[in-house]
């Protein structure tokens, strides 16, 4: 099958950094391309346009047309075009794209399109107690209605996507997943206690709620460390231009000392941290089926999650980790403080977690669950 994946983000030396979406989309398209499939990568919002071929893979490299009151509408019919070019030629069938800010709205392509749910600006905002930008909330929904078929990453995510967006549009959860034996467990020999938080840092995935639970750690031990990895962002709320300078003042003079805040570090330097860390916590309010959550479940960590929505799809609570609300504070330091203690129990969750990738959320197996909904729009 010719596949081709639309994206404003690509985890690429060419494409610049990504997020989740990007990701997701890598650790997807690696495992196609594994299984025989041509796998294109169309990614919008570059500086040029060009196109290169590496391991099998083409990529499409777009530059938005910037006319003022007309850029978005004229770069959806350029991607068209290449899209139908692509199609006519027979260099692919089938074509996905991301729900986020409703790209696809004004492209239609010759081939089927289909949206992928990892979480529409206006699903983040619900989730995040914000107020939706019209405009996307409109393009997230025109998208949607429009598509050939639907996928989500978690039966939540879509579930309160149709809720939000008032449709009834039938999906298939098919979760986002990642290469285990790339994520393979490896023992430490550091007998330091550290709690570690990798993502960006932004309020939405609960990074403010982090001070108070630490205080509350570093109360009961001094000797443990907390390791916060990822780029810095803005506060939409405040104004602040630093989420890392919103939350310094948050923490308690003594337990801010034995916080370590690393930035933005490469991706394989991540797996050595994740491997160092004693506890793995995500106090996340808003993600559809979060990668990262996955990568440290592969290294058999012992995890303390937010409890909502999406999350009872990756974690049974008390036996691959702990699920608690970001806002209750006393209890997620609880939690954590618990994992410190108790290593058998770290052992026990980490086995279990990794089990759970390994057979649910594991590349080669969702490649196939995406063939196999492909084939039906194909041939619907």
């Amino acid at each position: 099958m010719k596949i081709a994946f639309l994206t404003p983000e690509y985890p690429h030396p060419k494409t610049g950094t990504a997020g989740g979406i990007g990701t997701s989309i890598f650790n997807l398209s690696k495992a196609l391309s594994a299984l025989g499939h041509e796998i294109n990568i169309l990614v919008y919002g570059q500086n040029r346009d060009y196109n290169f071929i590496e391991e099998g893979i083409r990529f499409y490299i777009i530059k938005n047309i910037k006319v003022k009151g007309l850029s978005l509408f004229l770069t959806q019919k350029k991607v068209e075009r290449l899209i139908n070019s692509l199609f006519e030629s027979g260099k692919l069938d089938i074509v996905e794209a991301p729900d986020w800010t409703g790209f696809t709205a004004f492209v239609k392509p010759k081939c089927p399109l289909v949206i992928r749910e990892n979480g529409s600006d206006t699903y983040f905002c619900y989730l995040d107690n914000r107020k939706v930008k019209f405009n996307n909330k409109f393009l997230e929904k025109r998208a949607l209605k429009n598509a050939d078929g639907i996928i989500s990453v978690s039966a939540f995510t879509g579930n309160l996507t149709n809720k939000l967006f008032k449709l009834n549009r039938k999906f298939t959860v098919i979760p986002n997943s990642i290469d285990a034996s790339l994520f393979e467990p490896k023992p430490s020999d550091s007998k330091k206690l550290t709690i570690l938080y990798f993502g960006t840092l932004i309020r939405k995935k609960g990074v403010l709620e982090l001070p108070e639970i630490f205080n509350l750690v570093h109360h009961s031990n001094k000797d443990v460390e907390l390791i916060l990895i990822g780029k810095d962002s803005g506060d939409i709320k405040t104004g602040s231009c630093s989420t890392w300078e919103l939350m310094k003042p948050l923490f308690h003079e003594s337990s801010l000392k034995k916080v370590n805040y690393l930035g933005s570090v490469n991706y394989s330097k991540i797996q050595d941290l994740i491997k160092e860390a004693t506890v793995c916590v995500f106090p996340t309010f808003a993600e559809a089926l979060p990668v990262s959550w996955l990568e440290a479940m592969a290294m058999e960590k012992a995890i303390v999650a937010s409890n909502i929505g999406w999350s009872i799809e990756m974690i049974e609570d008390g036996k691959e980790g702990f699920l608690v609300h970001p806002t209750h504070h006393k209890q997620y330091a609880e939690r954590i403080l618990e994992l410190l203690v108790d290593e058998k129990k770290r052992h026990l969750f980490g086995k279990a977690a990794r089990e759970k990738v390994k057979a649910k959320f594991c590349h080669d197996l969702v490649a196939r669950q995406s063939i196999e909904f492909y084939k039906t729009i194909l041939e619907s």
